[in-house]
């Protein structure tokens, strides 16, 4: 600490006595590596006699973009030996001051993105404010390329124009880029005639099948390199991948609605049948249990008017009172009430059902009648067509007999002219 006040207190004594000030900086660029320390020198003279008050030197720092603000990285005060350091700055900047060369060197460590900027070195004395009292430097700090990330603006299909895009996020200084292309066979090509390349953007114009293939994308500065294999596919307009996704996916969706309603509608008739089926089983039983209480005999020479009315004496007397009836016989009656009415009720249907096969069977009948009345026209036109065909056959024999006579005549030999005449033995 006590060189350092009797550095700065050397350099007050050179500054003393001048009436000029020149500030300059070796190089006007300086590049380091992300992460490494660098020094960027600043060398002030004087000229002139006598010994400043004071001297103020400041090192600032301004990005490189339009409309940027200066940021304070330090400043020295010799009259009091302090030394303010920025914000932004603070526990990775120090001011080396050498009193014998009058320089004010400002050490810079663990150097990053942010610190490509350009830096001023200043140098003031009150009352003198002649000569050149600042001097400006830039900043490198040198980053590869990371790997670029293309993407494809507009629609990949016969006749579109698209650009394809390449861009790093990191690199400084800012890379540059280049392109290749292979086929889809994966040999090199050569772009189309059309083609232009701006920065990290390609323009393909007028594209087809044949545009299809590998496009690779390099970005490049002087720490290295990076590249991405972009794959452009170029489909027909209707062969969209999109759209063709969209008509499968309603295709199926339409098919499981299909198969959700056959479904419905096979357990609902099902469900139909098997409600016909219970009620006509039903009935069935009620007409057998009917049809065996009236066959069953007369016991002891009662009739059975006697015995229903014995039976139902004897079940009266087996009757409880109603108020006598417990909660789970109340429920149980409830229940074989509700059943009896749900069979009241497909009995009901069944009924109408069974109209109307008897009525259909009626229309049968009609029909099978008329059939029958026909037929026997028609039988009597047999008849009568066989009457007309046996006399044919009369007449026929009749004819065929005459022909047999008309033969034997003509095949008689004729009588000769010498015989005698026919003798009347009657005379």
């Amino acid at each position: 600490m006590e060189r350092r006040i009797s550095t700065l207190t050397l350099l007050s004594l050179v500054l003393s006595g001048v009436g000029a000030i020149l500030v300059t900086i070796p190089q006007p660029v300086y590049e380091v590596a992300r992460g490494k320390n660098v020094t960027l020198p600043c060398s002030i003279t004087f000229q002139g006699t006598g010994t400043p008050k004071q001297t103020i030197v400041t090192w600032s720092a301004t990005a490189d973009t339009p409309g940027a603000q200066e940021d304070d990285v330090l400043t020295y005060y010799s009259i009091d030996k302090n030394t303010d350091i920025g914000t932004l700055y603070e526990g990775r900047v120090s001011l080396d001051v050498d009193a014998a060369t009058a320089n004010a060197n400002l050490k810079l460590s663990s150097t990053t993105l942010d610190d490509n900027k350009v830096f001023r070195c200043h140098a003031l004395i009150p009352s003198d404010k002649t000569g050149k009292t600042s001097a400006t430097t830039r900043l490198v700090v040198l980053v590869a390329p990371s790997t670029p990330i293309c993407t494809i603006q507009g629609k990949a299909e016969y006749g579109q124009n698209i650009n394809l895009t390449c861009l790093s996020a990191e690199g400084s200084p800012p890379p540059t880029y280049s392109w290749q292309s292979l086929d889809v066979m994966n040999k090199p090509r050569v772009l189309p005639p059309r083609t232009t390349v701006q920065g990290g953007i390609l323009s393909l114009y007028n594209i087809s099948k044949d545009t299809s293939g590998f496009f690779i994308c390099t970005s490049t500065n002087k720490m290295g390199s990076a590249s991405y294999n972009f794959t452009l596919a170029v489909m027909p307009p209707s062969m969209n991948v999109a759209s063709t996704a969209g008509i499968i996916g309603g295709v199926i969706a339409a098919l499981i609605v299909l198969i959700i309603v056959i479904y419905c509608c096979c357990c609902r008739k099902k469900k139909k049948d098997e409600e016909y089926a219970m009620g006509v089983r039903e009935e069935e039983e009620e007409e057998e249990e009917e049809r065996e209480t009236f066959k069953e005999p007369v016991r002891n020479g009662a009739s059975p008017r006697a015995d229903v009315q014995e039976d139902a004496r004897g079940s009266d007397s087996s009757v409880r009172n109603p108020v006598e009836l417990s909660e789970r016989d109340y429920k149980n009656r409830k229940d074989l009430n509700d059943r009896r009415s749900d069979y009241d009720d497909r009995r009901s249907d069944y009924d109408d059902r069974r109209s109307d096969y008897d009525d259909r069977r009626s229309d049968y009948n009609d029909r099978r009648s008329d059939y029958d009345d026909r037929r026997e026209r028609y039988s009597d036109r047999n008849e009568r067509y066989d009457d007309d065909r046996r006399y044919d056959d009369r007449r026929d024999r009749r004819i065929n007999d005459d022909d047999r006579y008309d033969d034997r005549s003509r095949d008689r030999p004729a009588v000769p002219a010498n015989k005698p005449p026919r003798r009347n033995y009657d005379d």
